[in-house]
């Protein structure tokens, strides 16, 4: 697991250097040669591209993963006849999983005899699963079949049912005057919203730096690197390029989540409203949070440290200075963890990319936690200007995990809305954080400690003042619950308020009445000759909450959003399975086929295909007869929401 780990992280650091040339590192080919009436040659072979290879069938245990055939038929229409056999390989001891490995370079050659036990077998089909490594392994497999009498293999083509024809074809609308979705289109946001992760990312980073296992290392690393060189200036620009590599370390760990969206247009909303995965998020954030007060420490095993310490002193010069940085978020763990877990999380609530967002936060958290290591090689003196370590930093520790706890609440929620278990209603929500909220207060004001705290001393200002913020936040949170105020600093993150422990006329948004099926809310739509508000939305959406609490408010959106509109929610993250009879394959245009069984992928599907559209919030006005009546609209403000709706209303009165 150790070396499982190890590779993984190296991976990271390194999968910036590969060009689009790389991505099909190796060309595989196979024929067939006859030895007899019964017994054949199955040849397959692999070009490697320069600087490539793929591993042996027969490398050791314990060190990359071998390359591995699956016969097909084998036993039934005939028998493999001996192992299979390799071109020449190539053997080198590898350090970091401690076995020696057999691979290919170039090329790769396998052969396997095979006899046949019936006389009518004309084709045999091979699956081979392997891995190709540069800097970075690539998992792969791949299909051949081999034809045994000479002739041309047939492609299957996928093709779905009847039922699933019918309900696929349903799925697609034929919109009239679909150029309008994109013409001028409205997305309030979308570019400074990533300005708005990197901030929070940096925020992060910054907090990290008054932790104890960051801010003492501040100026030693410094004053290392200012009194090694003989020269200031190179000792300012080795500082310098040290801060670059942690920037660079933590950009790397966001690159790999971008590979996920070319799966699927749905997966990484389908990773963020999962279930199983905000329960895990819950768990592990519960789980950084008792680190935080002191109950265990949350490290990384000291060999790593160990190893990249010794590999920096080796090397030196530019790489060395690489795994000093390497060295720093590794024994920094304990306290950047727990914070680049929250900003993994948060990723998943912001509006936009998940993927991109997390690399703006990664960013972010990378040039904050660098920045000091540049200001004060470039300002040594200043270094004394700073704060000596002490128990305070024990105390930025404590309110961190206060804070861990709440944000692990929202994703128990996420859970809770996702599978309709109704446990974490929004008054039970409210009541956690207020809890919460007043035991970080106590604590800030000397009323409990936990056991990592030092000896009790006079609360400082800035304590003090910490502890009166918690308090009036938690009063804000009072207030909220009993309706004295509305909550709308924080819409988004607590449950909507139709999701009530107290009984509610809707199951909408604000008590509008809506459909959540698109076929009824249209053909409401035809009965009463209303315009649709096609609304794209989600249990899980933080945005889609501050849409309706923020903007769907006001008195003249509300108004106009209930009585001359037709609302279709639909919920792109809804589990709940679909009935057997409406549970279909849906094909794309290209071929593909997707298995449709819940509510999300129904209408996450409905979505991606009908308007190339994968985020929410999402809306689109349409006519009872599909007409498009003004561009998309997503996150915006109330001004612009209002006029866009109008400008709606009035194409389709005339």
């Amino acid at each position: 697991m150790r070396g499982i780990i190890l590779v993984f992280f190296l991976f990271l650091s390194q999968v910036a250097i590969f060009s689009q040339d790389d991505d099909n590192p190796v060309i595989w080919s196979h024929e067939v040669n006859q030895l007899s009436d019964t017994e054949y040659e199955l040849i397959v072979k692999g070009d490697i591209h320069e600087g490539w290879h793929v591993y042996s069938q027969y490398t050791d245990e314990g060190g990359s993963l071998p390359s591995e055939f699956t016969f097909y038929e084998v036993g039934t229409d005939y028998e493999l006849v001996g192992e299979a056999k390799e071109s020449a390989t190539l053997k080198e001891y590898s350090d970091i999983f401690e076995v020696e490995e057999t691979f290919f370079k170039k090329k790769a050659v396998f052969t396997q005899k095979i006899k046949l036990l019936k006389p009518d077998v004309k084709k045999v089909k091979v699956n081979l699963f392997y891995q190709v490594c540069k800097e970075v392994c690539i998992p792969a497999d791949i299909d051949f079949v081999f034809s045994l009498d000479g002739s041309e293999i047939a492609t299957d083509v996928a093709t779905i049912d009847n039922k699933s024809k019918a309900l696929t074809s349903k799925l697609k609308l034929d919109l009239k005057n679909k150029e309008l979705l994109t013409k001028g289109q409205e997305n309030i946001g979308s570019g400074s919203n990533l300005w708005i992760i990197f901030g929070l990312g940096f925020l992060g980073g910054l907090i990290a730096l008054l932790t104890p296992c960051v801010f003492p290392m501040i100026p030693l690393t410094v004053s290392f690197f200012t009194k090694q060189s003989q020269k200031k200036s190179k000792g300012i620009a080795n500082a310098l390029l040290y801060g670059f590599f942690i920037v660079l370390i933590y950009f790397l760990l966001s690159l790999p989540f971008h590979l996920f969206d070319s799966v699927d247009s749905q997966i990484l909303n389908t990773i963020a409203t999962n279930v199983w995965l905000n329960l895990a998020f819950f768990a592990i954030f519960i789980f950084f949070a008792f680190s935080f007060f002191g109950y265990y420490e949350l490290t990384l095993p000291s060999s790593w440290a160990n190893k990249m310490d010794a590999a920096s002193s080796k090397i030196g010069g530019v790489l060395g200075i690489f795994f000093m940085a390497v060295t720093l978020a590794i024994v920094s763990f304990s306290c950047t963890g727990p914070i680049l877990g929250g900003l993994l999380g948060g990723t998943t609530l912001a509006e936009g990319d998940m993927a991109t967002n997390l690399t703006a936060g990664m960013t972010g958290f990378g040039v904050a936690l660098a920045f000091p290591f540049a200001l004060f090689a470039l300002f040594p003196a200043w270094l004394n200007s700073l704060p000596k370590s002490g128990g305070w930093m024990t105390t930025v520790k404590v309110v961190l995990g206060f804070l861990e706890i709440a944000l692990a609440l929202k994703f128990l929620s996420n859970a809770d809305l996702v599978g309709h278990w109704g446990l974490l209603k929004r008054e039970v929500f409210l009541g956690i954080w207020i809890f919460i909220g007043l035991l970080m207060t106590l604590y800030l004001f000397g009323l409990f400690r936990f056991p990592h705290d030092g000896p009790k001393a006079k609360l400082s200002v800035g304590r003090k003042s910490v502890g009166l913020i918690s308090a009036l936040f938690t009063l804000y949170l009072i207030l909220g619950l009993t309706k004295v105020t509305d909550l709308k600093l924080l819409s988004g993150f607590p449950p909507p308020e139709f999701y009530s422990v107290f009984e509610q006329e809707s199951d909408c948004p604000l008590g509008i009445d809506c459909f959540k099926d698109f076929d009824e809310g249209l053909a409401f739509a035809k009965e009463n000759n209303k315009p649709i508000l096609l609304d794209f939305t989600g249990w899980a959406c933080v945005n889609c909450r501050k849409m309706e609490e923020n903007v769907w408010s006001e008195p003249d959106v509300y108004s106009m959003i209930k009585n001359d509109y037709v609302l279709i929610s639909l919920y792109v993250d809804d589990r709940k399975e679909l009935p057997e009879n409406e549970q279909f394959d849906f094909q794309y245009d290209s071929g593909r086929i997707k298995r449709i069984q819940n509510i999300a992928q129904k209408w996450g599907t409905f979505q991606d295909v009908n308007f190339n559209a994968v985020s929410q919030p999402f809306y689109v006005l349409l006519s009872p007869e599909l007409e498009v009546l003004n561009s998309s609209i997503q996150n915006t403000d109330a001004e612009t929401y209002e006029t866009w709706l109008k400008e709606g209303l009035g194409r389709f009165k005339q």
